[in-house]
Parts: C-alpha cells; sequence; structure tokens
C-alpha cells in the first residue's frame, strides 16, 4: 500500500520528535499554528476559542479508549458530516485504520513512558498518487474547556479529533472541511476508487430482481473492506439537513457500517430455515437522530430475530445514531450511495485482482495550437483534441474497465481563500490499434464520463477488445491544473500517453526517408466469406498490411459476415505504396486465406467508402473469391491531420 511515504511540508515526525524530547519541549507546529487563521477561512465564526492540549482537557488522555469504533465520532460545530461518516467507515477496518494511524501504539499516551509524549503526532492520507505523512501538534480548539469539533463520546479519547486536525492542517484551515464529499474522504483514508451510485436510477424501490442482485454487490463490497456512506438527495438549499418524520436527515452524509443477511426465527429451527432478510446498517455522524421506521431500534419486528442473532449484529438500544433498516426501506428512502473499493492489485489473493496503471498530468495553455493541453471539452470542437491524449488496450475479448481522474486539491491559503475545484470529465474513443501519435480528428465514441466540479471523476465501463484513447479535459478551454488518472483491468493495458504528434524526424530520415503521407484505414465488415472445413461458418480474422506493418484484428467466431471494425493508421514514405487486406479463417493447424484486396489509398482520393470483392492471391482478373469487404479511407499529406 505505501507505494511511496512522502512527509508533508518537509516535516520529519521523528525528526521532529527527538528534537523535541532533546530539548524537553512540547511541539508547536510552525506550519499550522494555534490561532484564528488556522480556524477560519475570512471572518472569525466562534469567540473564545481556546487552544489546548489533551492533558490540559482531562486526566488520562488516550488515542484510543477500549479500542477503535464508529462510535468514537460525534461531529462538532462544523458540517464536516461528509468527513465524521468516512472516519465511520474507516473505523470499522482495522488494516485501514492503522495505515491513516500508523504506528499508533508509540503514538499511545504510556502512563509507563512519560517522557515518549512531546505533544507531537502524525497521520497519512492518500493524496494525489502519494501517502502523505502529516505531523501535527496536539493543541485543540476549545470553548469552555469542551472540544469545538470532532470529539468522542469518551472525554479522554482523542484519536477522531487529532485526525480531523491533520485533515484540517492539508485543507487549510478547519472551516475549508465545511461543506465536502464524503467519496473524497474515503479515498484519501484509503487510496481506493470511490463510485458514485444514483439510487434513483432503474427500479430498484419497486423491482425486487434488481434490488436482490444489488444487495449482493453491496454485501461482497462491505465483505472485502470496502468502505459506504449514503444520503438524501435535497432539492433546495433549504431542505439541507432537514429531519424527516421517518427520523432521517436529508442532505446529510451517512456511514454504512454493516451489510447483513439476518436469519428470521428463534432456535435451531432458525438455523434450517430458508427466510433471511436483508439489512443494512448506518450511523448518523450527529452520534443521535436516527431511522423510527421498521427495524428501528425498539421495533416490534426484532421479536422476529433470536437474541443470540441479535447479539452477533451488535443490536443496541440507544439514541446514538446508528440504526438498522431493512433492504427495501433503505432503496425507497435513500437516493445516493458512495461506494469505495481498496483495488487488490495483489499477485497471491483467492478474489478478483485488477492491473492498475496511473499517469499525473497536467492541463497547460500554449499559443501554438499543437503545443496547447488545455482545449475544454467536446462542445469546444475546435480546441477539444488539444488536450492531453493517453491510450491503453483491452486485451480480452471483453473486459470490465474501471476510470478515475482526480484533480490535485487546491490548498486554502488567506490571500487566496478557499481554492475552487474545477469543472471536468473524460471522454473516451476507439482508434486504431497501432496508434502511436495523438488524435487530430474525433473517432468513434464509446463511453463519456458526467462533468462537475468534484475532485474525482469515476466511470465502469464493458469495453471490447481494441485500442482505445482516453482525454482528460475541463469544461472550458484554458483552464489550467494538474490531474491524476488511473485506469484498471483485468490484465495489463500499455496505458501510455500519446505525447508526439506525427513521426519525429531523426538522422535517418534523410538516408531511409521520412513519411510523407498518413493514412488511415477502416475495415467495416465482410460479408459472403466462403464456408470451411465442411461447416456453414468460418472464424475470420482480417490483417491490414503497409510495408512492413501490419495490423490484426482479433478472431470472430463462426460467421460468414463478420463485422471486423477495426482500424489502423500507417505513415508512408511513399505516397504510391499499396495497402494490402487479407481475410483468414483461424484453423487449429493451420490459417486458411479467405481472400484479400489491394488499396492504393491516393490523398486525392476523394470517395474514402469502398466496397471490394476478395480476390485470390495474383494478379489475374479472373481470381475472384467468395464476399465482399466494406472499407473506409483516409490520406492526407499532412501528418498531423488525423
Amino acid at each position: 500500500m505505501f507505494d511511496s511515504v512522502k512527509p508533508y511540508a518537509n516535516q520529519e515526525f521523528y525528526a521532529l520528535k527527538k528534537e523535541c524530547q532533546k530539548r524537553n519541549q512540547l511541539f508547536e507546529d510552525p506550519q499550522f499554528l494555534a490561532s484564528e487563521e488556522s480556524l477560519f477561512c475570512t471572518t472569525a465564526l466562534l469567540s473564545n476559542v481556546h487552544w489546548k492540549r489533551p492533558p490540559e482537557i482531562c486526566n488520562g488522555p488516550h488515542l484510543f479508549v477500549d479500542g477503535m469504533s464508529a462510535h468514537d465520532l460525534n461531529q462538532g460545530q462544523l458540517g464536516n458530516c461528509w468527513f465524521v461518516a468516512a472516519c465511520s467507515c474507516l473505523a470499522s477496518r482495522d488494516n485501514l485504520w492503522q495505515t491513516v494511524i500508523p504506528n499508533w501504539k508509540e503514538q499511545e499516551w504510556a502512563v509507563d513512558k512519560p517522557n515518549n509524549y512531546a505533544g507531537i503526532f502524525h497521520f497519512r492520507f492518500w493524496r494525489f498518487g502519494e501517502w502523505a505523512d502529516v505531523v501535527i501538534d496536539d493543541r485543540l480548539p476549545t470553548v469552555n474547556g469542551q472540544l469545538v469539533y470532532c470529539h468522542s463520546n469518551s472525554k479522554n479519547e482523542f484519536w477522531s479529533a487529532l485526525v480531523e486536525k491533520a485533515y484540517a492542517k492539508l485543507a487549510g484551515c478547519y472551516e475549508s472541511l465545511d461543506g465536502g464529499n464524503t467519496a473524497d474522504a474515503l479515498v484519501d483514508f484509503t487510496g481506493g476508487v470511490s463510485e458514485p451510485v444514483d439510487l434513483t436510477i432503474g427500479n430498484l424501490a419497486t423491482v425486487e430482481e434488481q434490488r436482490l442482485q444489488f444487495f449482493d454487490k453491496l454485501f461482497k463490497v462491505h465483505s472485502r473492506e470496502g468502505l459506504i456512506s449514503c444520503s438524501i438527495r435535497v432539492e433546495s438549499p433549504a431542505e439541507m439537513e432537514i429531519r424527516l418524520n421517518s427520523g432521517l436527515v436529508k442532505g446529510h452524509a451517512y456511514a454504512v457500517t454493516d451489510v447483513r443477511k439476518v436469519r428470521l426465527g428463534h432456535g435451531l429451527l432458525a438455523y434450517f430455515k430458508a427466510d433471511k432478510l436483508f439489512m443494512i446498517r448506518m450511523r448518523n455522524p450527529w452520534g443521535q437522530k436516527e431511522w423510527t421506521g421498521p427495524w428501528s431500534d425498539s421495533s416490534e419486528e426484532w421479536k422476529q430475530v433470536s437474541k443470540g442473532e441479535r447479539e452477533s449484529m451488535g443490536m443496541t438500544v440507544r439514541d446514538d445514531g446508528e440504526f438498522w433498516m431493512s433492504f427495501d426501506d433503505f432503496c425507497k428512502n435513500f437516493t445516493d450511495l458512495v461506494v469505495c473499493r481498496v483495488m487488490n492489485t495483489s499477485f497471491f489473493s483467492f478474489h478478483k485482482t485488477w492491473e492498475e496503471a496511473r499517469v499525473k498530468g497536467a492541463w497547460v495553455r500554449h499559443e501554438d495550437p499543437l503545443q496547447n493541453r488545455a482545449g475544454g471539452c467536446i462542445n469546444n470542437r475546435d480546441s477539444f483534441l488539444q488536450n492531453p491524449q493517453y491510450v491503453f488496450d483491452v486485451k480480452k475479448d471483453m473486459d470490465e474497465v474501471l476510470m478515475c481522474l482526480q484533480q490535485k486539491d487546491v490548498r486554502y491559503s488567506r490571500q487566496q481563500g478557499r481554492g475552487e475545484k474545477l469543472s471536468m470529465g473524460f471522454e473516451v474513443y476507439r482508434v486504431e490499434l497501432n496508434r502511436d501519435y495523438r488524435m487530430h480528428t474525433i473517432q468513434e465514441k464509446v463511453a463519456s464520463s458526467v462533468y462537475i466540479n468534484s475532485k474525482t471523476i469515476f466511470l465502469r465501463q464493458e469495453l471490447p477488445q481494441g485500442r482505445y484513447a482516453i482525454i482528460p479535459t475541463t469544461f472550458e478551454p484554458g483552464i489550467t491544473g494538474e490531474f491524476l488518472l488511473r485506469i484498471f483491468t483485468d490484465v495489463p493495458s500499455g496505458f501510455r500517453e500519446l505525447t508526439l504528434n506525427e513521426p519525429p524526424r531523426t538522422c535517418w530520415s534523410g538516408m531511409c526517408g521520412h513519411p510523407q503521407v498518413v493514412t488511415q484505414v477502416h475495415v467495416v465488415a465482410a460479408n459472403g466469406l466462403a464456408a470451411q472445413d465442411g461447416t456453414t461458418g468460418a472464424d475470420p480474422y482480417v490483417i491490414i498490411r503497409c510495408g512492413r506493418q501490419k495490423v490484426k484484428s482479433h478472431i470472430h467466431k463462426n460467421t460468414l459476415n463478420p463485422e471486423f471494425n477495426v482500424k489502423g493508421i500507417f505513415y508512408r514514405d511513399n505516397a504510391k505504396s499499396a495497402i494490402h487486406i487479407e481475410i483468414w479463417n483461424s484453423n487449429v493447424f493451420k490459417d486458411q486465406f479467405l481472400g484479400q484486396v489491394t488499396i492504393l489509398a491516393d490523398p486525392g482520393d476523394l470517395q474514402p467508402h469502398h466496397t471490394l470483392h476478395l480476390r485470390d492471391k495474383g494478379n489475374r482478373q479472373d481470381n475472384d473469391l467468395p464476399g465482399t469487404i466494406n472499407v473506409n479511407v483516409s490520406s492526407s499529406n499532412e501528418l498531423a491531420s488525423i
């Protein structure tokens, strides 16, 4: 997980702690002062704030009291329910929170080691492709001796308040955490991939089959260390945090703390009965105000569940903000879900593994269109292709591809105020199998993300075998910024950036020649091929040859009318050199030749579409073979034009 851990603001935790112990002084962080500028972006919203260390707030402070639990967290006087909900999710996963709170035993207050305490702590967050080790002092804002912001039910437990302070330091000040996105915090805690799910799309609330399939997916995510949060969408600002008759709160982030199939009945019979109820447990970051409908804490429905089953579920009857719902009621009441998966990239695993590829890039303005990399979205057709471009290969017949675009956080500063997120997204195009240079004409679009001003944009897409270009953009042209692009595939994808517009001139160009013409060949389909091996079908594939270069399609099974949809792009130093297209039948011992066509692909040819009869090898005019082939050809003397 720690492919790279870097000290934030060049503050080395162990070096600073050692220096404090040597001087017998408690650490005071010069990067995040105990002052108003660490609390507020512009104007002070609280008065009489005093910064106190935990030993000044209570006797016997600890990071943890009786372990870590979602019940340790209560939201303070910040509108950061999104952050507290993410912390509640984190609290249920030992391996994850021990990543955020490294070496926690060393950081814990130890009665037997009083000299170990130096007023300094450190926490880790995944930021822009790297783990940042954030050092803080333990001075916390209080009013009348009480913590102002996130706090625990136990007065002497401080892990949540200290994690919140470290996260506020990354953001620039505490107020920068007022209003945010749970998905962002989940990614920062895990380095995973967050996927938003709109529960109102489809028929989850009414169609049982869809609901059960969706429950199985959530159950699998939860059982594999995934983190989940949910909310109820608001239609206007006036609806924010309004409590409904059901006890639920609109515009408020809830942490999902369990997903379970619950046995109904009592005694041994319950273990053999098929009756199971699909249930989900949530927690309100306020630490109160719960669901009051069926399966709420004191409802009659719990009489259907044995005492042992209730105990295994951790069922309690108290207003602590945590409650159970049936999955049916959950789908009827909640509108939005965020699923954060920690992607399994291990070579040794019983579960599905992913191949991750990532690259950092930037939208940069330049007067030269061929060097400009801030072209805006597809609405700006004249400049869209001036954005950064990347290609990857899908090598299986069909593969699920996860794509994630993340923009770099703009830290709050006193001079510039709170950093605004860019509105961004990306488009995915199917391109030639041998494309190694940038696209200059728009090709077949196969997927498109939403465009919103979010830290992370996610897209899941099933793609057939082929090569694809992904183009991340801001919504408006001329906007600059940095981004991280990640893709996950089943097998390695060869993900890389396209940086050159055309083949470069080298020292060999004078002797060997430099391309004069660029040609794109698109083999659309073939029809009426000859049946092979005494069957009624064939397993055809196509090869496009140009000089020493060739492009080969995948095999199409049992068809005489294959829809090839395969492209190749060729940079030719001789405009009169022919392009040969061959169709073969795949066979176990020896592939069989089904026919070929030859195309001159002259740049002056104004007819791009060709339907040609297949011919045998040789130049005779009477050697036609069964079948035709549909081809689109485009050529240009301008190498940076296709």
